[in-house]
C-alpha cells in the first residue's frame, strides 16, 4: 500500500495542530485540538472551515455537454440553469451507483466535483461515456468548505458578493487577485460554501477565514457526524454499487423529466432498475436509527426484526454519537415496508440491542433558499 498523499494545505494542518489520518489515499486530518465534539457543535452555533482539497474538481467541455452528461446520470442537466449547481448519482448499469457527485453549469462548460476516493475511476466513467468532449481533472485547486450559521458573515467580509447568493448557486469572485469558484452549498446540513481557489492561494485564504474568531478548523470526525445527523450518504457506506438511487432514498435527485412519461425519461445506466423502483417501490430502503441507551451502533452492525430470529433483516451503514441530537444516531437498510418507530435489535458484539426506526434527517438543515 502506497503512502498517503498530502493535500496543498499540509503545513497549515500541522501549524493548526490537526491529527492525520489516511483517508481516500490522502492525508488528512481527523481532528484539531478542540475535538471533535467541539468541532461539531462549533459548526452547528458558528462556522467551520474544511479541507476538502482530495475531493475531484473535474471540466466538462464541448458541445451538448449537458445532453452527453445526461446519459451518464438519471438527473436534469439539461435543464440547469448558468450559475446553478445540482446533486447527481453515476449509475452503473444494474442500477447501482458508481458515485455521487455535484455539477454546476459554469456558462461554456460544466464543472463536476466528485468523491476523492473514487475520482480516478469517475474520470474513466467520465470519459468513456463523453466522447467527443473535452474532460478534464484539475491537478492545480485546493477545495475549501465553510459550512455553518455565520459562515455568509465570514466569507462577505473577505469575498464581498457571496452573500447575495442562495442554496446551490454559484459565481466567480475575486479575492486578491484570485478567481474564487464559490458555490453556495456544502455536506453538513447547514449553510455555507464551497470554495475552489488556486493552490498557491489556498494556503492564505485558509488562514484570512481563520483569523476570523467565528471560525474552528474541522476534521474528518466532526465531517462524518454531521453529515449523519443531516441524514446524508456516505459513498462507500450508504451508497455503493450494488445501492440503487431509489433504495438509498435518493429519489427526489431525479427529476420528473428523467422518469417514466417524462420527456427524456431513462436512457442512463440502469434505468431498467432505477425507473421500476421508482414506479413500484424498492423492496428495502435506507432509514434513520436510533439506537437505545448510550452506546453508538456502527457500520457493519446486523439488524434483525426480533431478540431470537435467526436471519438479519437489515444492516447498519453508518453510526455513531449525534452530539446536536445528544445521542447516538445510525442510517442503514431495512425491508422498505417497516414503518418509523419499529423496534429492531442490533448485533453488538453478540448481544441484541434494540434500535428504533427513525425518520431522516436527525437534524433540521438550514440553507439560504
Amino acid at each position: 500500500m502506497s503512502d498517503p498523499i498530502p493535500l496543498p494545505l499540509a503545513a497549515l494542518h500541522a501549524d493548526l495542530g490537526g491529527k492525520m489520518v489516511p483517508f481516500a489515499g490522502y492525508s488528512m486530518a481527523v481532528q484539531y485540538p478542540a475535538g471533535v465534539m467541539a468541532e461539531h457543535l462549533h459548526v452547528r452555533s458558528k462556522a467551520g472551515l474544511f479541507d476538502v482539497s482530495h475531493m475531484g474538481q473535474v471540466i466538462v467541455r464541448g458541445d451538448g455537454a449537458a445532453a452527453a452528461l445526461e446519459a451518464l446520470i438519471p438527473v436534469n442537466v439539461m435543464g440547469l440553469g448558468e450559475g446553478r449547481q445540482r446533486y447527481g448519482l453515476l449509475t452503473l448499469p444494474d442500477g447501482g451507483v458508481a458515485d455521487d457527485l455535484m455539477f454546476a453549469n459554469r456558462g461554456d462548460h460544466l464543472f463536476l466535483v466528485v468523491n476523492g476516493a473514487m475520482k480516478h475511476q469517475d474520470m474513466e466513467i467520465l470519459r468513456a461515456g463523453l466522447p467527443g468532449l473535452s474532460v478534464e481533472m484539475l491537478e492545480d485547486r485546493a477545495l475549501l468548505a465553510l459550512q455553518g450559521p455565520s459562515a455568509e458573515t465570514v466569507l462577505e467580509a473577505l469575498v464581498p458578493g457571496v452573500a447575495a447568493l442562495r442554496f446551490m448557486d454559484v459565481a466567480t469572485l475575486a479575492w486578491n487577485g484570485a478567481d474564487l469558484w464559490i458555490s453556495r452549498s456544502g455536506y453538513t446540513g447547514e449553510d455555507g460554501f464551497e470554495i475552489s481557489v488556486p493552490v498557491d492561494r489556498a494556503e492564505a485564504l485558509a488562514r484570512a477565514i481563520l483569523a476570523d474568531d467565528a471560525v474552528l478548523p474541522i476534521g474528518l470526525g466532526a465531517r462524518d457526524s454531521l453529515r449523519l445527523e443531516a441524514g446524508m450518504p456516505l459513498y462507500g457506506q450508504d451508497l455503493t454499487a450494488e445501492i440503487s438511487p431509489v433504495e438509498a432514498d435518493l429519489a427526489w435527485a431525479i427529476q420528473k423529466v428523467r422518469r417514466t412519461g417524462g420527456d427524456r425519461a431513462g436512457g442512463f445506466p440502469g434505468a431498467d432498475r432505477i425507473l421500476a423502483e421508482l414506479d413500484g417501490g424498492p423492496a428495502r430502503r435506507r432509514a434513520g436509527l436510533r439506537p437505545e441507551g448510550r452506546a453508538p451502533m456502527r457500520a457493519g452492525v446486523a439488524l434483525y426484526a426480533s431478540e431470537t430470529d435467526a436471519q438479519p433483516c437489515g444492516i447498519v451503514t453508518s453510526g455513531g454519537f449525534g452530539p446536536t441530537v445528544g445521542a447516538p444516531i445510525a442510517m442503514g437498510y431495512i425491508p422498505a415496508d417497516i414503518a418509523p418507530g419499529t423496534i429492531l435489535f442490533g448485533d453488538v458484539r453478540g448481544k441484541r440491542l434494540p434500535v428504533a426506526v427513525a425518520e431522516l434527517p436527525f437534524h433540521q438543515p438550514r440553507y439560504k433558499r
